[in-house]
């Protein structure tokens, strides 16, 4: 399919959303990756660009500059190396590419970045990252799906850290008056790239925290990692509190769950079997009804110790 997409949405003093409102996106987008990819192929990505790499000093040539770091962002997705154009104009949106189906990359940044070159990086990170998908055949009907699945695959591959760091409050000069203005690259809250990011650093040990220049980068990065700890704490997983375990074992003997369980028991009661999301891809995990057991998950291999 030849066309083009659209870049990361960005706010700039403006209210910005937070929270998790698009979870069950992010979710099906981690799912889609790990199918698409393999948890070999995701294991490829376990070692994130590092920021040294993608620094933009005010000095350096902004065409030249723009160049070098999205030549960081297509050797990090492994992309073919070939012929680059990046250029700068005025949108509405912080980029664009060109999704031809040549060997060329085509990419257009917001203007803006001509001049203030802190988050070049991050919105190559999500250009870039949408030839990767084009290439790889994956994609999410509609246009905010597949923003959000371009934003979770960037963040889960180890390039779209960055997009979190963009996340930033800073003194604005405003009608002669100094305020605090907000701005964030991206489709996702800063939560929600939080805890992709999180989950990241639990499923390949890769933690990006320490690189986040933003103080809000940092706190939208530990709420994500508290939500992406829940997940580790849901029945049947062993870890689940005192608590869960025990409306968990309710729902067991009724052979039935809400659905807001997050858990679902099929079959009779001598054959009773119980299937919840993996924490890792949250592909669906089916199990007998068996006690303590260690499950393997067979699309991204994470081993979960289970009280089904």
């Amino acid at each position: 399919m030849d066309g083009s997409a659209r870049g990361g949405a960005e706010a700039a003093g403006g209210p910005i959303v937070h929270g998790f409102p698009h979870l069950d996106t992010v979710r099906r987008a981690l799912t889609a990756l790990y199918r698409r990819l393999s948890a070999d192929g995701v294991a490829r990505f376990a070692a994130s660009v590092r920021p040294e790499l993608v620094d933009f000093p005010d000095d350096e040539d902004p065409y030249l500059g723009a160049l070098r770091v999205a030549r960081v962002m297509v050797r990090h997705l492994r992309l073919p190396d070939a012929r680059m154009v990046v250029g700068f104009r005025d949108m509405a949106h912080a980029g664009s590419v060109e999704l031809a189906a040549g060997p060329e990359y085509f990419v257009e940044l917001h203007a803006r970045f001509r001049t203030d070159r802190r988050d070049v990086g991050a919105a190559l990170a999500h250009e870039v990252t949408h030839v990767y998908l084009h290439r790889l055949g994956l994609e999410f009907p509609g246009t905010r799906d597949n923003e959000i699945l371009t934003d979770t695959a960037a963040a889960y591959l180890g390039a779209g850290w960055l997009l979190l760091d963009a996340y930033r409050e800073e003194p604005a000069l405003r009608a002669e008056r100094i305020t605090m203005a907000a701005y964030k690259l991206g489709y996702l809250t800063p939560e929600e790239f939080g805890y992709v990011l999180a989950k990241r650093a639990l499923a390949l040990g890769d933690d990006i925290e320490p690189w986040l220049r933003s103080p809000q980068a940092a706190d939208a990065y530990r709420a994500g990692l508290e939500r992406a700890r829940q997940d580790l704490r849901r029945p049947p997983l062993a870890a689940a509190p005192w608590a869960a375990r025990r409306l968990y074992a309710r729902h067991r003997r009724a052979g039935a769950a809400p659905d807001s369980a997050g858990y679902a028991f099929t079959g009779p009661p001598a054959d009773l079997r119980v299937s919840f999301a993996c924490p890792t891809c949250f592909q669906r995990i089916r199990l007998p009804c068996a006690g303590r057991l260690r499950a393997r998950c067979a699309l991204c291999a994470t081993e979960l110790a289970c009280e089904t």
